[in-house]
């Protein structure tokens, strides 16, 4: 159930959702719709009151006992078959080169503290982000991603510290992307505010000035305060014959001035902009407290109500640009303020990929909710161990074994390292960075288990991924090149099917491209799932998505390993 409210946020059953307009603009052509959700809680987080609430969490509870009966048993079946529960042999693999490993890590995550610098040279204008700076970002992603792969091949590592490693470069590198477009793309909407604001500083010079067009801007707003006198108006309120408040584009009061003294002084800061002038731009652009002398976002607000069409169209562009430029949260952040290495340190500890002004930030971090995140950690990694050590590696598939009984054989035990491995990243350390960052917004993954298509998987299981993907590969293609939605979605599983087989390749050291393909035939299966007949019996195709996730991970495994 969605209620739209009166100042435009929707409420849902998870929160309360903000819909920014989306903003084109002429110049660079780019769409941006922010979305952001009030702070929320992850389905299996013990403090989420709706899942405390939700009828089926005795089989959470059910699931992990049974889980740990299991182990148990494989343990005493260990020692009395062999004398030991645990060879370790697993343990004494993944922890080979462990400081040559960290090293390099801390090496990645150390060169991502370039993207400031890069940012600040942005924001003052000495490089332009389209296309000079979008280039060179994408010349340095290329080089990192090179160098780890190359390192990692070189270094001949297992399969554990090679695949770790180029996750967590991939990782970095949608970080740092996400980081430097969208202060590149901020760059391009204040270059277009002032020229819009020249444009409007013009066009009053045309109707006799900026003192007559507040006049008369005024006036026509009064008009229509009178017109709906009848009606009661909450967000509009008059003040003062000389002082009134003035919603803005997005219905924040605003007070405007319309005394001599006030207007010339409105005109000198505006004459100012428009004159190629950016000094005092932070103070000019500062937040508007509705206080003292006007600001331009002032003067914009009034003359949005100017009867000259050209004027009011003028000055409702300069309120949408200006208001792309700060953030929607309570510290209203404004473009380049958040361009410092402290908002940057911040941002790469937040679980995310999509970088914001501004986040949903809760008021403490709880030492008890970090102690029992790091122990669920350490209990699912330790079942996780267990399977992989015990079911998966004394099964590992060879050329003469028979295919379909390594399908049968592995089934299960990949499922269940699947959601054990779900949990310790999604659940365990995805919150505790967030509780560590502040971060509330901790939505990292919804209910796919119920999915009835891939789409609704691939849409539900991996948020901050999935979240990347919609803004800066579908929406990005579909708004600058003008791709319909199922080009955008191919060219959206084209990237991130080549990601996979990048990983794959490293980790095997063989070039397959298994995944790839498997990746790409879900597009097909998408577009059939979409259909009537088969969107109707939500049974069936669950049903069909189990079969197939069962299915897909021992295949992926006979396949690399044994052929």
């Amino acid at each position: 159930m969605t209620t739209r409210m009166e100042d435009g946020r929707f409420t849902t059953t998870e929160g309360t959702l903000h819909v920014s307009k989306p903003f084109r603009s002429r110049s660079t052509k780019k769409v941006r719709a922010m979305i952001t959700f009030e702070p929320r809680k992850t389905h299996f987080d013990t403090t989420n009151e709706a899942s405390g609430t939700n009828e089926f969490r005795g089989f959470f509870t059910l699931f992990w006992m049974s889980l740990f009966l299991f182990t148990v048993q494989t343990y005493v079946s260990s020692v009395e078959a062999n004398g030991y529960a645990l060879t370790f042999a697993f343990a004494t693999m993944f922890s080979r080169h462990a400081v040559t490993l960290a090293l390099s890590d801390l090496l990645l995550v150390s060169t991502t503290i370039l993207c400031v610098p890069f940012a600040k040279a942005i924001s003052k204008g000495w490089i332009s982000y389209y296309w000079t700076g979008a280039i060179l970002q994408h010349v340095f992603q290329t080089c990192v991603l090179f160098i780890t792969v190359t390192w990692t091949f070189h270094r001949q590592w297992p399969w554990v510290q090679s695949g770790f490693l180029t996750l967590h470069s991939l990782v970095m590198i949608m970080k740092m992307y996400s980081y430097i477009s969208v202060n590149g793309y901020l760059q391009s909407i204040s270059r277009r505010s002032n020229d819009v604001l020249a444009e409007l500083n013009r066009a009053t010079a045309c109707i006799g000035g900026l003192e007559q067009a507040l006049r008369d801007a005024t006036s026509k707003r009064a008009q229509a305060q009178a017109a709906s006198a009848e009606t009661p108006v909450t967000d509009v309120i008059s003040t003062s014959p000389m002082e009134t408040c003035t919603p803005d584009a997005e219905g924040v009061l605003l007070k405007s001035y319309t005394d001599v003294k006030t207007a010339a002084a409105l005109r000198q800061r505006l004459a100012a902009i428009s004159n190629g002038s950016d000094e005092n731009t932070e103070s000019e652009h500062g937040p508007v407290n509705g206080s003292g002398c006007g600001s331009n976002v002032e003067v914009a607000s009034v003359l949005s109500y100017h009867p000259d069409e050209l004027v009011a169209g003028l000055a409702k562009e300069f309120l949408d640009l200006d208001s792309e430029l700060v953030s929607a949260g309570p510290e209203q952040v404004r473009w380049p303020d958040n361009v410092t290495y402290r908002n940057f340190a911040v941002y790469q500890l937040i679980p995310t990929l999509v970088y914001e002004l501004e986040y949903p930030r809760t008021d403490r971090i709880r030492p008890t909710y970090i102690f029992e995140k790091t122990i669920a950690f350490m209990g699912s990694f330790a079942l996780l161990y267990t399977v992989v050590e015990c079911f998966i590696i004394p099964l590992t598939p060879t050329p003469d074994q028979s295919f379909f009984r390594s399908l049968l054989d592995l089934a299960l035990p990949f499922m269940i390292a699947f959601l054990l491995l779900f949990y310790i990243i999604f659940e365990c350390i995805c919150n505790g960075f967030a509780e560590l960052s502040y971060f509330a917004d901790r939505l990292f993954y919804e209910d796919w288990w119920n999915s009835t298509s891939w789409e609704e998987f691939s849409r539900k299981w991996n948020k901050p991924v999935h979240s990347f993907l919609l803004r800066h590969v579908y929406a990005s293609t579909r708004a600058s090149y003008g791709l319909s939605r199922t080009t955008a979605m191919f060219v959206t599983f084209f990237l991130s099917a080549m990601a996979h087989e990048l990983v794959m390749a490293i980790v095997t050291k063989k070039i397959r491209m298994y995944l790839f393909l498997m990746q790409l035939v879900q597009i097909p299966l998408i577009l059939v799932s979409r259909a009537p007949v088969i969107q109707r019996n939500k049974l069936m195709g669950n049903v069909v998505f189990w079969v197939g996730l069962y299915a897909g991970f021992p295949l992926l495994c006979v396949a690399y390993v044994a052929y």
